[in-house]
């Protein structure tokens, strides 16, 4: 059973195909928190705010809180607050709140929710009264193309300090719903509305399928009346001082094992024994202290053909030790060079097989390359290479290297993809602490590269890297013609970048063709206005 299958299953009873829409608010429903109270934080520490204009913020607040504004007030003040702010500089400012905090807080149980509501075919959508800056960036890493949020007025790339009307709350998401439906064929009948709070009520009686996750109570109560699922997601919140701790112990233990390991070969004279005693011991340790557990589709290709250059996705620390998981003591593989910075960790990297690359330096690269072709060719040991050279920012992969495939065919050796779904959950990128959890793996057929040549060695990286994408639920990209000398670069089918587009800023408006700025609509630009709009 899939890690989340209990939290996306009612998704396999829907019809497939764009008509049915998943439609999902976005703070307390995607994320664990309030988008709009971290940006607010992150503006003061940087001195954004002035004194008077905080006073102002929190005064407002207390007074919605107490019913004396409305949510347009409440929203109002907040773009208040960025007049003649450039838009460009908030977009940047965006990103980065994004990195630091928002991308930590993603319930992992929202990003399966999409994730399977996507293989479905449906028109997924984020429908939120947070602005684009809050969304768009979590958007992009989640897949979503489609966005109706509140907007704030910009002129000559600076914000005015007036809010776009109606804003995209109550009654204005019922008219971002309505027009999702109409520029894109969704039938609301069939389609799933999910939001954790009572405020989307008018929104939740739209759909044909309300789906409640993590409700306020007097959204439990009308849920409760009305026959409405709920469901919980776990909190991610801030990791707990025990989960720091037994992070600090997985770094710990890798030196411990080192020293073992040693220890064991000068007893029997056996360097191999020693390294897979290391591997082996460190591996056991590792998972027991975070807390992790594996979950392996098709384990039986792990064993077909070997030894082979295995190939994954790669988006987290936790990786490394799903690979060692799986392969156990019969891998080699590479690493960053600056882990030679800390002699010990150099040491006991060595000493398990791995070899640090020089990434700047291609040259340096490849030479480093050749005990990883021995080790295949010679050794018969399982050699293991992540080909994007880096951590992904979001769940698709990034582009291939070609680094892996030379080594595969210089060895003559079948490349073993291994598709890891959700290591993210276990330890984002940026994340020092782990998090206990259940990771997802899928291990696909051997790829046998008996009759590769460097002439179509893009093609054959493209079929391999178009295995990953369709495993993880993306559209495969066209793949380059085999020998030509003068290829196109690849062509996407769909919307395979991953990144939002067409999306739906104010609620009912069309997106503009040209332009630079992100979720704002420039003053006077021409878009159409809902009905029953401000």
């Amino acid at each position: 059973m899939d890690t989340y299958e209990h939290v996306t299953r009612h998704i396999g009873e829907m019809p497939a195909g764009p008509d049915s829409g998943a439609i999902f608010d976005f703070d307390g429903t995607i994320i664990d928190g309030f988008s709009a109270f971290i940006f607010l934080r992150e503006q003061l520490k940087k001195g954004h705010i002035t004194p008077l204009g905080l006073a102002e913020v929190v005064a407002t607040i207390a007074n919605y809180k107490l019913g004396m504004v409305g949510f347009s007030g409440l929203m109002d003040v907040g773009a208040k607050v960025l007049s003649r702010v450039s838009e460009d500089d908030y977009q940047q400012f965006s990103e980065e709140v994004y990195e630091d905090y928002i991308k930590a807080i993603v319930y992992p149980e929202a990003r399966a929710l999409i994730s399977a509501h996507l293989k479905k075919g449906h028109t997924v959508a984020i429908v939120s009264s947070a602005t684009p800056y809050q969304v768009e960036p979590l958007a992009r890493d989640l897949g979503v193309e489609h966005i109706y949020c509140s907007n704030y007025e910009v002129e000559d790339g600076e914000f005015t300090g007036r809010i776009l009307r109606p804003v995209c709350w109550g009654e204005g998401k019922v008219i971002a719903l309505e027009s999702l439906a109409a520029e894109h064929g969704v039938d609301l009948s069939k389609s799933c509305f999910y939001t954790d709070s009572d405020d989307d009520m008018e929104a939740l009686e739209r759909v044909g399928f309300p789906r409640i996750v993590n409700p306020n109570e007097r959204l439990r109560t009308r849920a409760s009346e009305k026959g409405w699922p709920v469901q919980e997601f776990a909190r991610t919140g801030k990791p707990s001082l025990m989960q720091y701790m037994r992070s600090i112990g997985v770094y710990g233990s890798l030196i411990a094992s080192y020293f073992t390991g040693m220890g064991v070969w000068k007893l029997n004279g056996s360097r191999d024994d020693g390294r897979r005693f290391m591997l082996s011991l460190f591996t056991e340790l590792s998972f027991a202290l975070i807390g992790a557990k594996l979950h392996v589709r098709n384990p039986e290709n792990l064993w077909k053909k070997q030894p082979v250059l295995v190939v994954f996705n790669h988006q987290s620390q936790a990786d490394g030790l799903v690979m060692m998981k799986l392969l156990r003591d019969n891998f080699s593989g590479v690493g960053k060079q600056e882990m030679s910075r800390f002699k010990l960790l150099t040491n006991a990297y060595k000493f398990a097989g791995i070899i640090p690359i020089d990434r700047a330096n291609s040259k340096s690269a490849i030479e480093a390359m050749q005990p990883l072709v021995d080790a295949l060719a010679i050794e018969g040991r399982n050699v293991v290479i992540a080909p994007e050279g880096t951590r992904s920012e979001t769940k698709k992969p990034g582009p291939f290297k070609k680094g892996a495939f030379h080594v595969a065919m210089q060895a003559k050796a079948p490349i073993l993809p291994i598709v890891i779904h959700n290591a993210i959950d276990i330890q984002p990128k940026g994340q020092f602490a782990y998090r206990p959890g259940k990771i997802e793996v899928e291990v696909l057929p051997p790829v046998d590269t008996s009759d590769w040549t460097v002439d179509d060695l893009d093609t054959n990286i493209a079929v391999v890297r178009n295995m990953f994408l369709k495993s993880l639920g993306f559209d495969e990209e066209s793949v380059p013609a085999k020998t030509s000398r003068s290829r196109k670069a690849p062509g996407t089918a769909g919307n395979a970048t991953g990144k939002p587009s067409g999306k739906s800023r104010k609620p009912g408006a069309k997106p503009k063709p040209t332009g630079k700025g992100k979720g704002s609509a420039k003053k006077g630009a021409q878009s159409k206005q809902p009905h029953g709009g401000e």
